[in-house]
């Protein structure tokens, strides 16, 4: 029978809850519209994958067969196109100060000269800097063009002393390699970078939403009222876990549709397991509800929680080990990143859905979230018991006020 009153307890608190988000739409707004808009947003951004056909220049002062043949290779790799034959460098550096180009290619006068005596020729490629991908284009589009006529020269040289053929080619590439880029085969920016914001959006969405719904509870001093008064002693935790139960109901469909479907609809990496990743992320999802749940009851204020939420967004991209990675991290800034569950819900993710690991190999993320699970409900639990008691408090001092005629 105690079981019986404790399951209709969090049950009435949860319909309770439910009724406050739905009464709200601005958190229904984040809640369901939003956590399905961002990731509709990004991957429409980023379907490119990558960046092609970037306008570079070449100075050519040599004027000889190796150059011209070294710029036709460049106009047909897919990063690259050359829209510009400067006669100077000045003339090209100019171009780029205007943003009309990406990269500038210049052969000196001397370049086919040292070609034709077997001397070490030289060619300077300046790149764009301005955006990493403008960068990373060029340079491997580049790379690639410069690899190729290595092999071509050498083997035309070889060619001189009579050696032609496979023995040549041998001589060349004594040890035949291919590239093979794994998990992420097209090398693509939104492939790399996607599947880390689809968490966070999900953190972060959960996060301003509560913030709005606890701050305008604060705000209109409904933080305690709304619940029951036997609810308000000892048995608050029946409070948390029915409205952590409202945060899991909504965000369980949310969760299916960012992570599993949207990666299929934009063709990013998908080769995880199923039951492998549904298993990683229910404690993410209640180490996301706990601790969201522990930071809004500081909230005061309907819009501090979008100041809150605005602060961290960026940060919390650059610890979660996506950009940057966590080996070379400062060990303060690692432990700081524990903080969060997106950092270990990203990690997991990742390594899952993009990698094929199984739960076995994200054992270190798995246990880091139950654990924050665990902690966060226990804070949680608590803040608001003394939120609870002080409320209690207050009112009775109220109270008490009013039955002196003097007050």
């Amino acid at each position: 029978m105690n079981l019986l009153s404790h399951l209709r307890d969090i049950w009435n608190v949860s319909c309770i809850e439910f009724r406050r988000i739905f009464s709200d739409g601005g958190v229904v707004l984040l809640f369901c519209i939003a956590t399905l808009l961002y990731p509709f947003i990004f991957g429409a951004v980023y379907s490119g994958e990558m960046v092609r056909n970037l306008p570079i220049a070449v100075v050519d002062e040599s004027h000889c067969e190796e150059s011209q043949r070294f710029i036709r290779k460049l106009d047909a790799t897919p990063e690259m196109n050359v829209c510009y034959d400067c006669n100077t460098l000045q003339e090209a550096q100019t171009l780029m100060r205007m943003r009309k180009i990406n990269g500038i290619v210049y052969f000196p006068a001397d370049y086919g000269n040292r070609l034709a005596h077997l001397e070490t020729a030289r060619a300077s490629l300046f790149c764009d800097m301005s955006s990493f991908l403008y960068y990373r284009s060029v340079l491997s589009g580049a790379s690639a063009v410069l690899l190729d006529e290595i092999q071509h020269i050498e083997t035309d040289r070889f060619g001189r002393t009579g050696i032609t053929g496979e023995n040549a080619e041998q001589l060349v590439e004594p040890i035949p390699y291919d590239d093979v880029k794994l998990y992420i085969s097209n090398g693509g920016f939104g492939s790399f970078l996607i599947p880390a914001l689809l968490i966070l959006v999900l953190h972060q969405t959960l996060f301003l939403g509560m913030g709005i719904l606890y701050g305008t509870s604060r705000e209109q001093n409904l933080s305690v009222e709304s619940i029951p008064i036997h609810l308000r002693g000892r048995s608050v935790f029946r409070v948390v876990i029915g409205r952590a139960l409202t945060y899991f109901a909504i965000y369980v469909p949310m969760t299916a549709i960012v992570l599993l479907l949207f990666p299929r609809l934009f063709q990013l990496p998908h080769i995880g397991n199923i039951s492998s990743l549904v298993l990683f992320l229910i404690p993410f999802l209640l180490a996301t509800i706990f601790f969201c749940m522990t930071i809004c009851n500081f909230v005061r204020a309907r819009d501090t929680g979008v100041v809150v939420c605005i602060f961290f967004s960026v940060i919390l991209v650059f610890l979660s080990g996506a950009v940057w990675p966590q080996a070379a991290m400062p060990k303060f800034w690692l432990y700081f990143s524990y903080i969060f569950p997106s950092t270990h819900g990203i990690q997991g993710f990742i390594r899952i859905n993009s990698m094929g690991a199984d739960l076995s190999q994200v054992k270190f993320e798995y246990l880091m979230l139950w654990a924050q699970a665990g902690v966060y409900f226990v804070t949680a639990t608590s803040i608001f018991r003394t939120l609870c008691r002080h409320k209690s408090v207050k009112g009775s001092d109220i109270h008490a006020d009013g039955l002196n005629p003097e007050a």
